[in-house]
């Protein structure tokens, strides 16, 4: 057995023979041609046969997807028609007098070079899509497609070998697919049918490539670099597209393991096609809005795929835990902005850094603490430094103008704090009025109530806000005084403790006394031995992991 770490970038399990698709050569020859306005012409035309082709590619993953995912192929027709792409090739043809092809090719080169030196992951992803519309005006140029079918289905490695929904393979053997790389429009025309995930050397999770896996439903693993091996065709694989695990003539404990786990995906999967798209609703009418919890930008895919109703708690101190540098405003809108985008009109509730305690971070220099647990964390790191919260904030504010983002504020005690909060968020609106930059004016604040101050003072903190999310884990810490993170206190630290259920009890009803809404964030809410308690207080909305949400639905559901 073979085993390769990849990154897992659309989760599930794959078990198979492997197809490595051989590379196709994109080489295209310099020629000297006498006519620059006759290749200029040329060019236009494979141009415009292109976008006709896009079109209906377009067309095709709507229909199959949805309109949100057809979006890109929207974004890559205007690529195609930049008068900045144009201009370029046009120039390169009359000031050179090469053929179009080979103008082509070196305009996409240097847009894709460009793209790549980007600091922002979402703009460097876009090397991967000017490769790709350029190969197909290249292929358009070259003959290299199928005349009769309108979206141009023969180009790219994919096609090639046989694997797309008109493809020409001559059995109907399903195949896990090994590639150097996959175009987006590659992807979007692969046969499920004959296709049971994907392994590419390159790539991202970023891309649009591991964004339409993830919306095909197939378990996908990219950057395997080296390890990529043209010998393996033909072998036996197992995928795990969450852990990014490869494994390559598995031996028979693999093999049971995983057929195992793939055994319980597909129980899971079939709740899923019982229970998607139908309302978290107890059988009296009572309406739940259920969420899901994430700390990642690529955790979206899961919350997506579990059909839960937008995320709940956004884990945003993640961005800083994995670096070892202050993440900029630019890197921090570009992840909160990736989300939004990509949950469409869902709900995305993102807290704000919420570092210290057990989330240290050296470059913060916090310094030591006695008891970190109620030490300098969270709120007071940001309201004591607020060079750091106004990047953050302005990052959200320039994310909210592409979906539905709302800022949750975590460990508050009081009401000044909100107010504090609230007077830096205004500070950071002004000026990006002043840059003209938009965002949603009327973005929602919400209050994580997870210290018993914050549960007292929840009449006066609902005045302030527009939600509440409770926090279980912290609230039981604070309110039984148990340290969570000492094992020794675990027959003490009771969630299910009266006073903690009071607690909620108590926040629920200062909420909806304001007209306000209030979830739970906390892993109570996955509870299911609480689900009755907790609709019988009326809770608004409960966010969990994303595993957790069919369970959950299933229950409320047979209430």
């Amino acid at each position: 057995m073979r085993t390769i770490q990849g990154v897992g970038v659309s989760a599930g399990i794959a078990i198979g023979t492997v197809r490595v698709l051989a590379a196709v050569d994109y080489a295209v020859e310099r020629r000297v041609i006498d006519d620059p306005q006759a290749e200029m012409d040329r060019f236009r035309a494979a141009r415009d046969t292109a976008v006709a082709q896009l079109k209906q590619l377009r067309d095709n993953v709507a229909a199959e997807f949805g309109e949100n995912k057809a979006e890109l192929f929207d974004a890559h027709r205007l690529m195609l028609q930049d008068p900045d792409y144009a201009e370029c090739v046009e120039g390169l043809i009359a000031q050179d007098k090469v053929n179009a092809e080979f103008a082509v090719k070196s305009v996409a080169e240097q847009f894709a070079a460009m793209f790549a030196a980007m600091d922002s992951s979402t703009m460097q992803a876009r090397a991967a899509d000017v490769k790709d519309v350029s190969r197909r005006v290249m292929n358009v140029l070259q003959g290299k497609y199928d005349s009769a079918a309108q979206d141009g289905s023969v180009q790219g490695d994919a096609v090639q070998n046989g694997i797309v929904q008109n493809g020409i393979a001559q059995n109907g053997e399903s195949h896990i697919i090994f590639a150097e790389d996959l175009a987006p429009s590659e992807t979007a025309q692969l046969d499920r049918a004959k296709v049971l995930g994907l392994v590419t050397a390159k790539g991202s999770a970023n891309s649009h490539t591991a964004i339409l896996a993830r919306t095909m439903g197939l378990p996908a693993i990219t950057g395997i670099g080296d390890a990529f091996d043209p010998a393996d065709d033909g072998h036996v694989a197992v995928i795990d597209g969450a852990s990014g695990a490869v494994f390559v003539d598995p031996d028979e404990a693999t093999l049971t393991e995983y057929r195992r786990r793939k055994a319980e995906a597909e129980e899971h999967l079939s709740l899923l096609r019982k229970l998607k798209g139908k309302p978290t609703e107890t059988k009296s009418g009572q309406r739940v809005h259920l969420y899901a919890n994430i700390s990642r930008p690529s955790d979206a895919a899961a919350v997506l795929a579990n059909d839960a109703e937008g995320i709940g708690l956004f884990r945003s101190e993640f961005l800083y835990l994995e670096r070892e540098d202050w993440p900029t405003e630019e890197f921090q809108f570009d992840a909160y902005g990736q989300v939004a985008q990509e949950m469409g009109d869902r709900p995305v509730i993102i807290r704000t850094l919420d570092i210290g305690a057990d989330k240290q971070v050296d470059y913060f220099n916090l310094g030591h603490e006695d008891n970190p647990a109620l030490g300098y964390r969270a709120i007071r790191i940001c309201l004591t430094r607020p060079e750091i919260f106004k990047v953050q904030l302005r990052a959200l504010l320039r994310a909210s103008a592409y979906g539905n983002i709302a800022i949750m504020l975590p460990m508050i005690t009081s009401v000044q704090e909100v107010r504090d909060a609230k007077r830096i968020l205004e500070e950071a609106k002004s000026e990006l009025r002043g840059e003209r930059i938009d965002f949603n004016e009327s973005i929602q604040i919400g209050v994580m109530i997870e210290t018993p101050a914050s549960v007292i003072m929840a009449d006066e903190l609902a005045a302030e806000v527009d939600f509440f999310s409770i926090g279980t884990n912290d609230l039981t810490q604070y309110t039984l005084a148990c340290d969570r993170q000492n094992p020794s206190l675990e027959r003490f630290a009771d969630p299910h403790s009266p006073a903690v259920l009071r607690m909620i009890q108590m926040t629920i009803e200062a909420a909806h006394r304001h007209g306000i809404w209030c979830g739970i964030c906390g892993e109570l809410g996955a509870d299911l031995s609480l689900t009755d308690t907790f609709l019988r207080l009326g809770i608004d909305e409960l966010s969990v992991s994303p595993t957790s949400v069919l369970p959950l639905r299933n229950v409320i559901r047979n209430h």
